[in-house]
């Protein structure tokens, strides 16, 4: 990914929120450092240690929103003044909510997908980095994203199983929508040791996976990929 990065770095939407929910749900499963909340809004993370935020947002019409912040990439500011990161925006964008942001400064980085393309606010030349790929290298293109993806959850969850096919079989059940408690099942002994000291917690996840949408059908105008 270039730094700062750039809309063609970003991978579709559905793909990131396959590989999104996946880490969501997860985290349903265990305690982790990680929180993650669905609402009206989207899906948003917060790190535990106050390292990073994101928040997507499906919206109408197969549309949507990446934002978030990196405690150490995001530069916000360029020549002593806050960056807008919300120029340019469309009129459909979540507006209230993405200014109250801007406002608390806790914006690094805002994305918005339209007529089948990422974009973004133009930034200040001598912008060093907006954090996205410190905070989310797992939305790049490619296999190397979803091998991201892996390694994250694999240090997460402290295994030393050979994680991939479960966690690829896992993102292809999250893109069809078609989650059931078999692929929960193996997605989280394929990724948590059953010996380690946290405790697993599959029917969280299901429930979790339920509600973001993955167990049957498309969910707020989020197309499956093809």
């Amino acid at each position: 990914m270039h730094r700062p990065s750039v809309p063609e770095d970003l991978d579709r939407p559905e793909r990131l929120w396959a590989r999104a929910a996946t880490l969501a749900v997860v985290a349903a499963a265990m305690d982790d450092g990680d929180e993650f909340s669905w609402g009206e809004q989207g899906l948003q993370c917060w790190n535990g240690g106050g390292s990073y935020w994101w928040r997507l947002t499906p919206c109408a019409d197969g549309r949507a929103v990446l934002c978030g912040q990196d405690s150490d990439g995001s530069h916000t500011h360029s020549g002593g003044r806050q960056v807008d990161f919300l120029a340019g925006g469309p009129a459909w964008l979540p507006w209230e909510r993405l200014r109250e942001d801007a406002e608390g400064n806790l914006l690094g980085f805002v994305y918005w997908w339209q007529d089948d393309a990422w974009a973004r606010a133009p930034y200040p030349a001598k912008l060093p980095d907006d954090g996205l790929a410190m905070a989310m290298s797992w939305v790049a293109q490619g296999d190397a994203a979803v091998a991201k993806i892996v390694e994250d959850l694999v240090a997460l969850t402290e295994t030393e199983r050979d994680a991939a096919p479960a966690v690829r079989a896992f993102l292809a059940a999250a893109e069809a929508r078609t989650v059931g408690a078999a692929d929960i099942a193996a997605l989280l002994d394929a990724v948590c040791d059953k010996d380690s000291w946290y405790e697993v917690r599959p029917d969280a996840a299901l429930a979790f996976a339920a509600e973001l949408g993955l167990t049957a059908g498309d969910r707020g105008g989020v197309a499956v990929a093809s």
